[in-house]
């Protein structure tokens, strides 16, 4: 009886399965020699010779092998940095280099890593084991590691690890000052001191000439228009340049060049690439103000001006540059003449009247009355109508001084 088999092909079986069988064999001894090439084990073979030397052979056994990670639930973040940075939790390597190096005690007390992972707040790539990926030194990855390194490459006036108070600021946003964060905290002032909520929304309050930045931060990298910008063509970048000199980058803008220093400037960039939607669970926000905070003399000094005989000018925007002292409305940026004497003064600089000025405008003003406060017939003429009741009002004061 002739024999029979399922193959169209039976003297092939054997030769193809032992050939198979050798590129398995090959794979997986490639596989494991490029696994034992990692950098990580090189680290870890160095960190159990350094607690060996230090706390005794016993000690060192202690340490463990292979791939470590943090797996943060609640964040969604699963962090292999602890790999290589085995020393995180030990006493005795304070002064060593990286990453065999201590964390410092202080932010771990608040922030515990089992809780918090790494990467929420030193940036980088989590899941890589290897230096340059973890690190985020790779293309199109958006967050690397905000350490000493990139805040060189950034040419950080101050202290050179400031950048990863970025990450900090995601949760603390609403605190008028967060211990630590000392570039941060300055920028916030100068949120204030410069008045930008007059221009800009921002965390749901202020004014609507500029663009809202309550989630700036998300915008990508390239979106950002580059052309006119020396230098790294980053979103950082970008934005100390503006915030330094904003037609230099944005020819038509009517933001004022406020001639912030360098270190202003890098602070304020810093604040707005933090203002990000992340979704953090409430617990992890215990304590912290839920919305932008204003004290109630800030309050009552912002309703004043809304509702006062100022009102106009708020309403319209004029305010933004200009003050108008007579009616107790003070300009945040104060970059424009005072209002309360533009009767007077437009006539002795332009010898044109208050009428014939904003029918037929000059200079600056003539972009802002084109772009962004743009008035009707009937508006200049309660413009007109506001300002000489200003002028009346700020020569009666005047008198009784």
């Amino acid at each position: 009886m002739e024999q029979r088999t399922n193959s169209p092909y039976p003297k092939l079986d054997r030769p193809v399965l032992a050939v198979i069988g050798i590129l398995l064999v090959v794979s997986t001894i490639l596989f494991v020699r490029s696994d034992r090439l990692r950098d990580f084990w090189y680290y870890q073979y160095e960190f159990k010779r350094m607690v060996a030397d230090k706390f005794g052979a016993e000690k060192a056994k202690s340490v463990p092998s292979g791939l470590q990670q943090i797996w943060v639930r609640d964040l969604r973040h699963a962090d292999r940095c602890v790999t290589c940075h085995q020393a995180t939790a030990w006493k005795g390597f304070e002064s060593a280099e990286e990453p065999w190096r201590t964390h410092p005690v202080e932010p771990l007390r608040t922030h515990p890593p089992e809780r918090y992972g790494c990467t929420s707040c030193h940036g980088g790539q989590g899941w890589a084991v290897d230096v340059s990926e973890a690190h985020g030194q790779m293309a199109h990855w958006e967050e690397p590691l905000l350490g000493s390194e990139l805040g060189e490459a950034y040419s950080l006036v101050d202290d050179k690890t400031a950048l990863m108070q970025m990450n900090c600021n995601v949760c603390h946003r609403y605190d008028r000052e967060t211990a630590g964060a000392t570039a941060i905290n300055t920028a916030k002032s100068l949120i204030k001191e410069k008045g930008c909520h007059a221009c800009h929304v921002i965390n749901s309050r202020g004014g609507t000439i500029g663009p809202d930045l309550t989630y700036v931060g998300d915008k990508a990298p390239e979106q950002y228009d580059y052309s006119r910008l020396s230098g790294q063509r980053t979103a950082f970048a970008w934005h100390v340049a503006h915030f330094k000199e904003p037609r230099a980058l944005v020819s038509d803008t009517v933001m004022p060049n406020f001639h912030l220093t360098t270190r202003e400037a890098q602070a304020l960039a810093m604040l707005v690439l933090s203002w990000r939607r992340e979704e953090v669970p409430a617990e992890y926000l215990h304590g912290a103000p839920r919305t932008d905070p204003r004290t109630p003399e800030e309050a009552r000094a912002e309703e004043d001006m809304k509702t006062g005989p100022g009102a106009w000018f708020v309403k319209t925007g004029c305010f933004v540059c200009h003050s108008i002292t007579a009616f107790g409305v003070r300009s945040p940026a104060q970059i424009g003449p005072d209002l309360s004497i533009a009767v007077e003064d437009v006539q002795a600089r332009f010898g044109k009247t208050i009428d014939d000025f904003l029918a037929n405008p000059t200079g600056t003003m003539s972009v802002v009355l084109s772009r962004q406060i743009i008035l009707s017939k009937e508006q200049k003429a309660e413009a007109v109508k506001n300002l000489r009741a200003a002028f009346a009002e700020h020569q009666k004061q005047a008198a009784h001084k």
